[in-house]
């Protein structure tokens, strides 16, 4: 059996991913920020609830120390949860704007990556999925094609770049540890006032599949549903 821990999995795409993991026979652990909301996730979807603030390194030990004491491992660690930043012209953009985004999207991974690293090494197959975006890679958002070039969103598309990179790093220095990112695409969700064309499921089906490699399976990948993603 598959265990698997996924950050900001009481709403859109970490719910949808462990909506789909547990159908597919993981036993899937809900981490999120908020007890209330994280604990009706969990229980709608049949699934075990962990308090996990990512920008906190008290609850994020507290998390690795509460799956350590229950469940001993984890094989798939999940980094879902993520900001947009703050909606404003980029003028008025702040240091604490962008040190709040990358607390989240960039930092928030390094700190539940390290406190789950231990639990992760106890797996035959470790594996992590970092949850980035087409709006981080260079190659889309210079695109005209593409919808990424159209918009500006400093913070956001910044600390999705550097998700990506992180992965790459991590991925070349942790031997024994598969490590990917994924684009989930232009998706229905919050982020974008569900303007997004692609439904909640095709958002989710790179992180699915990274979640259930084997001991073959590729790692410092960047791929989206289609495949791998230029970046």
């Amino acid at each position: 059996m598959t265990t698997t821990f996924i950050t900001g999995a009481n709403k859109s795409l970490g719910y949808e991913a462990a909506r789909r993991l547990i159908a597919a026979g993981h036993t899937v652990l809900v981490g999120a920020r908020d007890v209330e909301r994280g604990r009706a996730a969990a229980d709608a979807l049949g699934a075990r609830f962990v308090q996990i603030d990512v920008t906190d390194d008290a609850s994020v030990a507290a998390a690795a120390a509460d799956v350590a004491a229950h469940e001993g491992t984890i094989d798939v660690l999940v980094n879902n949860a993520g900001v947009s930043g703050p909606h404003k012209p980029t003028d008025e953009l702040t240091a604490a704007d962008a040190t709040a985004v990358f607390d989240v999207n960039v930092v928030g991974i390094v700190r539940v990556t390290h406190a789950f690293l231990p639990l992760l090494r106890t797996s035959a197959n470790p594996v992590v999925v970092n949850v980035s975006s087409g709006m981080g890679s260079f190659e889309a958002t210079h695109d005209a094609a593409r919808v990424e070039s159209s918009f500006a969103a400093p913070l956001y598309t910044s600390s999705k770049a550097a998700v990506t990179m992180l992965t790459t790093q991590y991925a070349k220095s942790l031997p024994g540890v598969k490590v990917n990112a994924v684009d989930p695409g232009y998706t229905a969700t919050d982020f974008n006032g569900n303007s997004g064309p692609q439904t909640i499921t095709e958002g989710t089906d790179a992180i699915v599949e990274l979640a259930s490699i084997g001991s073959d399976g590729p790692t410092g990948q960047f791929r989206d549903r289609h495949g791998v993603v230029g970046w």
